[in-house]
């Protein structure tokens, strides 16, 4: 990963000091192993600060809602794709954008390891070859297989390329088929449960929430002046963490995102209880692409499906 760095830190020094960009927003290392955090450089000095591997999984379109200033930002295949959602829903124009595309092969799910260990982790080393991740401790250090521990969103993408780019720092990667991931395995397991079923599996898995809204905070297409779950006039929505509440919070934020979601786990890597929201949000995906033949982000030419009307929409959910 060393050389995607360097070459992140070169094309963000050559944008500042040629003057075509504001700012470059890419990651820096955080204050703890494996959780990099989003930096904003405004000169060619900071941006040495960059950093580039398997920790950089914040999803940065986040950082450029609604910004008036010519922005260079690092992404990955999922923020590419919410550039594009960005840009479709006219929350920042194309022209504002110097997208610094850097091909992925999945980040690290953090909470896989630290399960994993025996240990507080103090330090993790990529090998370069992208196979093998080491962490280390007080007393242990454990190598692990990469696609052993990636987020699980990583494991099943698709589009591991960015969709739109200026500029890419490195080759392309090679892209999953869906003969090679079964993308929505679990979504179908879910959909062969009994009524029952389903109602037992989503009160469990929900039943941990604790309404602090970090999945909202950190989703990408949160970007609605008021949230719903904050309107007092009309209320929607309690503020309580009974049961009802949450299972309105989480159904209807899904139901939001339905169509634009791109699955980049921003929601899952924020949650501070390990709560897998994308649950909801990939069984929508599956239902745009099945009906409209839908991803998302895939175009900037094209508005979501549940975002238009055509008189030949399929309509056999309507009984």
């Amino acid at each position: 990963m060393t050389s995607y760095t360097d070459k992140i830190r070169e094309i963000s020094k050559r944008l500042l000091k040629e003057g075509k960009v504001d700012m470059v927003i890419g990651f820096a290392k955080g204050s703890v192993p494996m959780m990099h955090q989003p930096m904003f450089a405004g000169n060619a000095g900071d941006v040495d600060r960059f950093a580039w591997d398997g920790n950089c999984g914040i999803n940065l379109a986040n950082y450029v809602t609604d910004r008036k200033e010519k922005i260079g930002i690092v992404a990955k295949g999922c923020d590419a794709r919410n550039l594009a959602v960005h840009i479709v829903e006219n929350k920042i124009s194309r022209d504002q954008l110097y997208i610094i595309g850097v091909p992925c092969t999945g980040m690290i799910d953090r909470h896989k390891i630290t399960a994993r260990v025996p240990g507080e982790i103090e330090a993790l080393v990529e090998d370069e070859a992208g196979k093998t991740v080491t962490v280390s401790g007080a007393g242990f250090s454990e190598t692990f297989d990469r696609a052993d521990v990636l987020q699980e969103n990583c494991a099943l993408c698709m589009h591991r390329n960015p969709v739109i780019y200026d500029e890419l720092i490195a080759d392309e990667v090679p892209e999953q088929s869906e003969k090679e991931v079964d993308r929505y395995a679990a979504v179908r397991k879910v959909e062969e449960m009994s009524p029952d079923e389903k109602w037992a599996y989503f009160e469990d898995l929900l039943s941990d929430c604790i309404r602090c809204y970090a999945c909202r905070n950190a989703c990408p297409l949160c970007y609605c002046p008021t949230c719903f779950v904050d309107e007092s006039k009309p209320q929607w929505v309690g503020k309580s963490v009974d049961p009802t509440d949450i299972r309105i919070f989480h159904f209807l934020r899904a139901y939001h995102c339905a169509g634009r979601c791109t699955d980049c786990g921003a929601c899952v890597r924020s949650c501070p209880m390990g709560i897998n929201v994308r649950a909801l949000t990939k069984k929508l995906e599956k239902d745009c692409l099945e009906n409209f033949g839908w991803e998302a982000g895939l175009t900037t030419d094209q508005r979501p499906p549940l975002d238009t009307f055509k008189p030949d929409d399929p309509e056999q959910f309507i009984k």
